[in-house]
């Protein structure tokens, strides 16, 4: 059966042929051999981000996307529904507009307004260039009542996943000192070439009252230009929003009930919104249109797992995933019988391994539920909590969780940005990538004997005391209501 695995890599069956399996294969190797041939995930995939576009919650595009999945796992024959939940603030940009000008000096450089900042055509004011923003660059200036532009570094290929996390890492200290300073609003020099723009949302979120822009990089740089040289400018949006209070948002989640432990549950998930400067095709689309080939594929196998399996796409993650911290208070009551949760969210890049987020007493299951596609490995652990994807809410709760690891490919230098469409989509990585993400979470729906628990608060404790994942909470803006004992654990 390894053999037909590398064959299904190279050339793809017909969409509803089924696989003939040889009388001793196993169950995970019908599945994984029938995710690397065709199927209908290219075609969803197309769907989703070309029909749909970009979903960002609260959206009527999101509202068509939820409707849109609901009705593909029904066509799969799956058990499948919307669970509501609340979001705390809606915020769409209708339309923001700038210009910078000075004696001789006037252009209008192209620039989005970052998340949930206010609707205002009144916010002019000089600009200052606050270099990084660190606290020895605002200790040099006098920055009360000005913009203060911040330079970045290039987002490529290269600096990949942990230029992205830097990003966040040094948005809050600029953005907390902006407003203790009294700035006018924060604009970021976009770190992406070639007039790309993208949203990143502010560090505390939907709490957020600072007016915070992005502009096109070679618009930035020129700013820096002018200002270095002596110029004296000066800033002023025109920014128009549609915002509200809380509203509803949902979750699908489909189910496969277990034949041996119906009661216990492996959980796989995605989050299907996205920002909309782009159509969301790597961030987080390919991973969204997996959990529904997945469950597709099972059905139409007709496997059975002994564990019930659940497939979820979840909505509110890019404001701070409010969806998956919706569905750990929706089945509170079962998530002391939830095996693994599993979360994909890293583009098409290659699945090189899994994130264990402080949960290595899984080590040797993981091994084992992976050798179905060893031919796709070799597949590394990474035991280190990681803040930043609906994986978050569960391991706050001690709940088993993973993240499928992936290489960075072009997840970055896309991410969020008006470029994260379609044509970026590693189409015959994301077949194999499906292939493992059904190996992992089969093998577990199916492993027996495994030793699984909750960690208790004291275990969670010790994680938060003994690595960084304060600095992440607050980078994510959740420090607080971990602080606050409104999310996680009760403390």
């Amino acid at each position: 059966m390894r053999k037909l695995i590398l064959a299904a890599v190279c050339c793809l069956l017909p969409a509803t042929q089924v696989l003939a399996a040889p009388n001793n294969a196993k169950d995970v190797d019908m599945l994984v051999a029938a995710m690397m041939q065709q199927t209908p995930i290219i075609d969803d995939l197309k769907q989703l981000t070309d029909t749909i576009g970009g979903r960002l919650t609260g959206s009527k595009a999101n509202e068509k996307a939820v409707q849109w999945a609901l009705d593909k796992f029904k066509q799969a024959g799956v058990k499948v529904q919307k669970e509501a939940f609340t979001m705390p603030r809606n915020w769409q940009e209708v339309n923001t507009s700038a210009k910078v000008y000075g004696k001789g000096i006037a252009f209008e450089p192209q620039v989005v307004s970052q998340p949930f900042t206010p609707d205002s055509s009144n916010m002019s004011g000089g600009i200052v260039d606050i270099k990084h923003g660190t606290a020895e660059d605002f200790a040099a200036q006098a920055v009360k009542g000005k913009w203060l532009l911040v330079q970045t570094m290039i987002l490529d290929d290269v600096a990949g996943i942990g230029g992205l996390f830097q990003e966040y890492k040094d948005a809050p200290s600029i953005e907390k000192m902006a407003l203790k300073q009294q700035a006018r609003g924060v604009i970021y020099m976009s770190s992406r070439p070639k007039n790309l723009l993208y949203r990143r949302g502010p560090s505390v979120g939907p709490r957020n009252t600072l007016p915070i822009m992005q502009m096109q990089r070679e618009h930035a740089k020129r700013v820096v230009r002018l200002l270095s040289a002596g110029h004296d400018l000066s800033f002023s949006p025109t920014v128009s929003v549609a915002s509200s209070g809380e509203y509803t948002s949902h979750n699908i989640v489909a189910e496969i009930t277990g034949s041996k432990y119906p009661d216990q549950y492996v959980v796989i998930g995605a989050h299907l919104d996205s920002f909309d400067l782009g159509t969301g095709a790597l961030d987080n689309g390919s991973n969204s249109v997996i959990m529904i080939d997945l469950a597709r594929q099972i059905k139409r196998l007709d496997l059975r797992p002994k564990r019930t399996m659940r497939f979820v796409l979840y909505n509110g993650e890019e404001q701070g995933m409010y969806g998956s911290w919706a569905y750990t208070k929706t089945h509170a009551d079962e998530l002391d019988k939830t095996v693994m949760t599993a979360t994909m969210d890293i583009g098409t890049g290659r699945v090189n391994g899994v994130m264990t987020n402080g949960r290595n007493d899984y080590s040797d299951a993981i091994k084992q539920v992976l050798k179905p596609v060893a031919a796709l490995g070799p597949f590394s652990e990474i035991d280190h909590p990681v803040v930043g994807t609906d994986n978050y809410d569960f391991m706050m709760q001690g709940v088993p969780n993973l993240i499928l690891s992936q290489t960075d490919s072009n997840y970055a230098s896309n991410y969020h940005a008006q470029s994260d469409t379609f044509d970026k989509v590693d189409q015959r990585q994301l077949k194999l990538n499906s292939a493992i993400a059904a190996a992992l979470i089969y093998g577990f729906a199916n492993i027996e004997n495994v030793n699984w628990q909750r960690q208790s608060l004291k275990d969670l404790e010790a994680m938060i005391n003994s690595t960084d994942l304060p600095m992440q909470m607050v980078s994510f803006g959740l420090w607080k209501s971990w602080a606050d004992n409104q999310r996680g654990m009760k403390h």
